[in-house]
């Protein structure tokens, strides 16, 4: 095992976590705390507050070593002028780093070849193991989330790995699964995301599908896991050409698939092509849970777990804002719609889902000049945005896309609903889109009116009839607009002195 990748935070989960004790980022709590309920209702508040991280270290309930819990490890910071910087910890990128630059770093890789991965005979996610006749995971101290969850979900930011049978397509995804009996998982395997695919092509060879499930991954390759890259692309050569580095992996056990070699835990198992069992509910992205709510999902088998020392458990809890769910699935869906976008020539800069919208939205800024010499109509604008994205997977998870001008920051919420509240007039500057495929995941689908995948999405032109035409013909009216530069850089300057509070 190299040392420099264990050394790297973006390559090595452990060494993530002390960046972020570095950056005084993490609360580390050696006080006893219950995984029923409590780690997750002190990491929720976190969620809710943009407080700093919290690692539990003394979880009731740990037996052979097995596990600490991180909470929080991809939400945001309270700072403005640092407030991605654990997503950029990620990444290799400055803690003060923008979702721009964020984003950007995600998307380079697609124009890069791959950079293969290193096989290693060993790394120190084998450094532990329980044979399966050890194995009980419903003693293990898996958390309750939410008090009206349907188990404990013991998944909600590890890595799932799979293959296709003829060994082609390698491919790692965030799935959730909760803990159903003492050898088995079930969680979440549906149309159109990759380990659903995957799991159709066993289906049709009639053999289980060989499994691993990596907690405590190095980040970039979560981060990857959360992206809806092309069918078909293996993520240890996406993320290797990322980094820039070739990521180190070791084989798993009993199956021939590989994980990454810093893993804190590692699952080996079957994904079971016959048998099915309730799932659920869970409180999912959107912040809501519906008691009850029981899905029927596949099994998964455990067969082994492999450890570190002293290891810790990634844990998202979910919900209201703002969470991993947002800060990556939503964000790494609006960077692939983006290049989606240029590579079809249509006139987008920036493309972003706005936290306010729960991520059902993606707001893309509109290159206008680029607009008005395209020569596009309204109506034919929303139809070429709206056919290409929603006929796309990188547009599965996203309801609503919202046309807006150059003058418009996609990455602050409010910016986004000033544009839509005064510039989309409802239905005439809408398309509606009815024969799409839908997320279920939403509750105005799952749980409204109308077909629960199919449909209810829409295409809401925030830019004014003058964009397509001559250009804009208003000001705002703000501080940024509104005053002179040397106006603005008195009252600027003068601020603290007249008793305001330091502007960030």
């Amino acid at each position: 095992m190299s040392e420099q990748q264990q050394q790297q935070p973006h390559l090595c989960f452990r060494s993530f976590v002390d960046a972020l004790k570095a950056d005084d980022d993490l609360v580390e709590i050696d006080t006893p705390v219950d995984p029923n309920l409590e780690a997750a209702a002190i990491t929720r508040l976190v969620c809710e507050t943009n407080d700093k991280a919290p690692l539990f270290n003394n979880v009731i309930g740990t037996q052979n070593g097995l596990f600490r819990i991180l909470g929080a490890p991809g939400s945001l910071r309270k700072s403005s002028a640092d407030r991605w910087g654990r997503l950029a910890r990620h990444l290799a990128l400055p803690p003060t780093a923008s979702m721009r630059e964020i984003l950007d770093k995600m998307l380079s890789a697609s124009s890069m070849p791959p950079i293969q991965p290193t096989i290693l005979p060993s790394g120190p996610c084998k450094e532990n193991v329980l044979e399966e006749s050890q194995i009980d995971l419903t003693k293990l101290p898996a958390p309750l989330i939410h008090q009206s969850d349907g188990g404990k979900y013991i998944q909600t930011y590890g890595m799932h790995v799979v293959q296709s049978p003829d060994g082609t397509w390698t491919n790692w995804s965030i799935a959730r699964a909760m803990v159903y009996d003492e050898k088995h998982l079930t969680g979440l395997v549906i149309p159109p995301q990759h380990i659903w695919q995957i799991y159709e092509m066993w289906k049709k060879e009639g053999r289980d599908v060989p499994w691993a499930l990596a907690f405590g991954v190095p980040p970039a390759a979560i981060m990857a896991s959360s992206m809806p890259i092309p069918d078909g692309v293996t993520e240890a050569g996406y993320v290797g050409a990322m980094t820039g580095s070739s990521l180190e992996l070791v084989k798993c056990d009993t199956n021939d698939l590989y994980v990454p070699a810093t893993s804190e835990i590692v699952l080996e198992g079957t994904l079971s092509i016959t048998e099915s069992v309730p799932e659920g509910p869970f409180g999912e992205m959107h912040g809501y849970v519906f008691p009850g709510d029981a899905h029927v999902c596949p099994k998964y088998k455990v067969n082994r777990i492999t450890y570190r020392n002293n290891p810790i458990l990634p844990m998202s809890s979910c919900g209201r804002l703002t969470d991993e769910t947002h800060t990556m699935i939503g964000s790494l869906a609006a960077a692939e719609i983006r290049k989606l976008c240029q590579q079809n020539d249509l006139p987008i800069t920036d493309s972003f889902a706005p936290f306010e919208s729960q991520v059902t939205w993606v707001a893309l800024r509109v290159d206008t000049a680029k607009l008005r010499s395209q020569k596009y109509t309204s109506a034919e604008f929303r139809k070429k945005v709206g056919d290409l994205v929603f006929n796309h997977k990188a547009g599965y998870t996203i309801h609503r896309l919202v046309l807006v001008g150059d003058d418009i920051d996609v990455y602050d919420g409010k910016d986004v609903m000033w544009a839509f509240s005064t510039r989309c007039r409802p239905g005439m500057d809408e398309t509606l889109y009815e024969d799409v495929r839908g997320f279920p995941l939403v509750p105005y689908m799952g749980h409204g009116n109308g077909p629960k995948t199919q449909g209810g999405k829409v295409v809401s032109d925030a830019l004014m009839p003058t964009e397509y035409t001559t250009g804009r013909d208003w000001e705002a009216a703000d501080f940024k607009t509104s005053y002179p530069e040397e106006l603005k850089q008195k009252v600027q300057s003068n601020w603290e002195k007249m008793g305001f509070s330091k502007l960030q």
